[in-house]
């Protein structure tokens, strides 16, 4: 697919995202009309993604088109060709850079093989394999590089290190201590239904025999680090960023070459089900207590899923990964 195909997808995408929000939401209500040119007026996109993205509302049944009156939202009062135009505050969407669309690709393979060995990147091959300019992968090594993931060598070359045990215990140690004192200062800024929608996603997890990575990485980014950005004190999120690097791995625990067992991760899910709900009866020092004792048993859980991993040794690699030694 072409850089301008990609282009016109994700702004379709987003498009067609933000104005079923604002319908799901209210902020568009039933019976109001929505026409392309306002959409891509408003948007700052042209009018093929905004005709894109009304189509996908109208297949979905959340509008209905009418010949020459652009599309009306579906419910109360729809149905009525004439009614009023919907209201869209401007909101410039951007289409998502090149490096963020490969970035999940990259951190995966990186990730399952720093389990077992340091490695060494190949920014040249890296650029070939994913067909685009070097410009692209220098901005996405350097976000890798901003969460710790990489580094450079005394030769100038990327590396990413193995990921030992004393690391991992390191960067728990360094959660332990900032993580309650970052929720006990988000939980007065946070909106009741995001924590209500982090905890049912914890409890559709426990009622899943086999939970995919998708939804156990989100239940991970939902306590550590979506609830505690609402936290005012920058300089501890700022410090929090540097320990990301831990959710890597989660993200692939169900990935067949890995082979993880599901039971793994039972008591994380059950220690992140006390913690939100002592979060959403207000008991701020009760959660982060919970935290706390969550992290101070987290390390060796994260340890005991390396010693499974870790048991095979036999890895491919992409053209742009090689085994670096160490």
């Amino acid at each position: 697919m072409s850089d301008d195909a990609e282009k016109a997808v994700s702004l379709q995408e987003r498009a067609y995202r933000l104005l079923r929000a604002m319908i799901e939401d209210g902020r568009i209500g039933p019976g109001e009309r929505l026409q392309e040119a306002q959409v891509a007026k408003a948007f700052g996109i042209s009018r093929s993604p905004a005709r894109h993205a009304l189509r996908t509302l109208c297949v979905e049944a959340l509008v209905e088109e009418h010949d020459g009156k652009g599309y009306v939202v579906a419910g109360r009062g729809a149905g009525v060709a004439d009614g009023s135009l919907a209201s869209l505050e401007p909101v410039k969407i951007q289409s998502t850079p090149q490096w963020e669309r490969i970035y999940k690709e990259v951190e995966q393979e990186l990730f399952i093989r720093i389990l077992f060995g340091a490695v060494r990147i190949n920014e040249k091959q890296l650029a070939l394999h994913f067909d685009v300019s070097r410009t692209v992968t220098r901005d996405l090594l350097a976000r890798m590089h901003g969460m710790g993931l990489i580094e450079k060598d005394d030769a100038g070359h990327w590396l990413s290190r193995r990921i030992t045990p004393d690391h991992i215990r390191d960067l728990y140690e360094m959660r332990r201590l900032l993580e309650p004192k970052a929720l006990q200062k988000s939980l007065p800024h946070l909106p009741v239904p995001m924590l209500r929608q982090a905890r049912d996603r914890v409890a559709q997890a426990l009622e899943c025999a086999t939970p995919d990575s998708a939804a156990f990485d989100r239940i991970e980014r939902d306590l550590h680090v979506d609830i505690l950005s609402c936290c005012p004190n920058t300089e501890i999120l700022r410090a929090l960023e540097r320990t990301h690097m831990v959710f890597g791995p989660t993200r692939y625990l169900f990935h067949p070459f890995l082979g993880v067992p599901v039971e793994m991760i039972d008591g994380a899910l059950k220690e992140h089900m006390q913690i939100l709900d002592r979060a959403l009866r207000d008991d701020v020092a009760g959660a982060a207590q919970a935290l706390h004792d969550h992290l101070e048993v987290a390390d060796d859980r994260w340890l005991r899923r390396f010693e499974i991993i870790a048991s095979t040794t036999q890895l491919q690699f992409p053209a742009y990964l090689s085994p670096a030694g160490g």
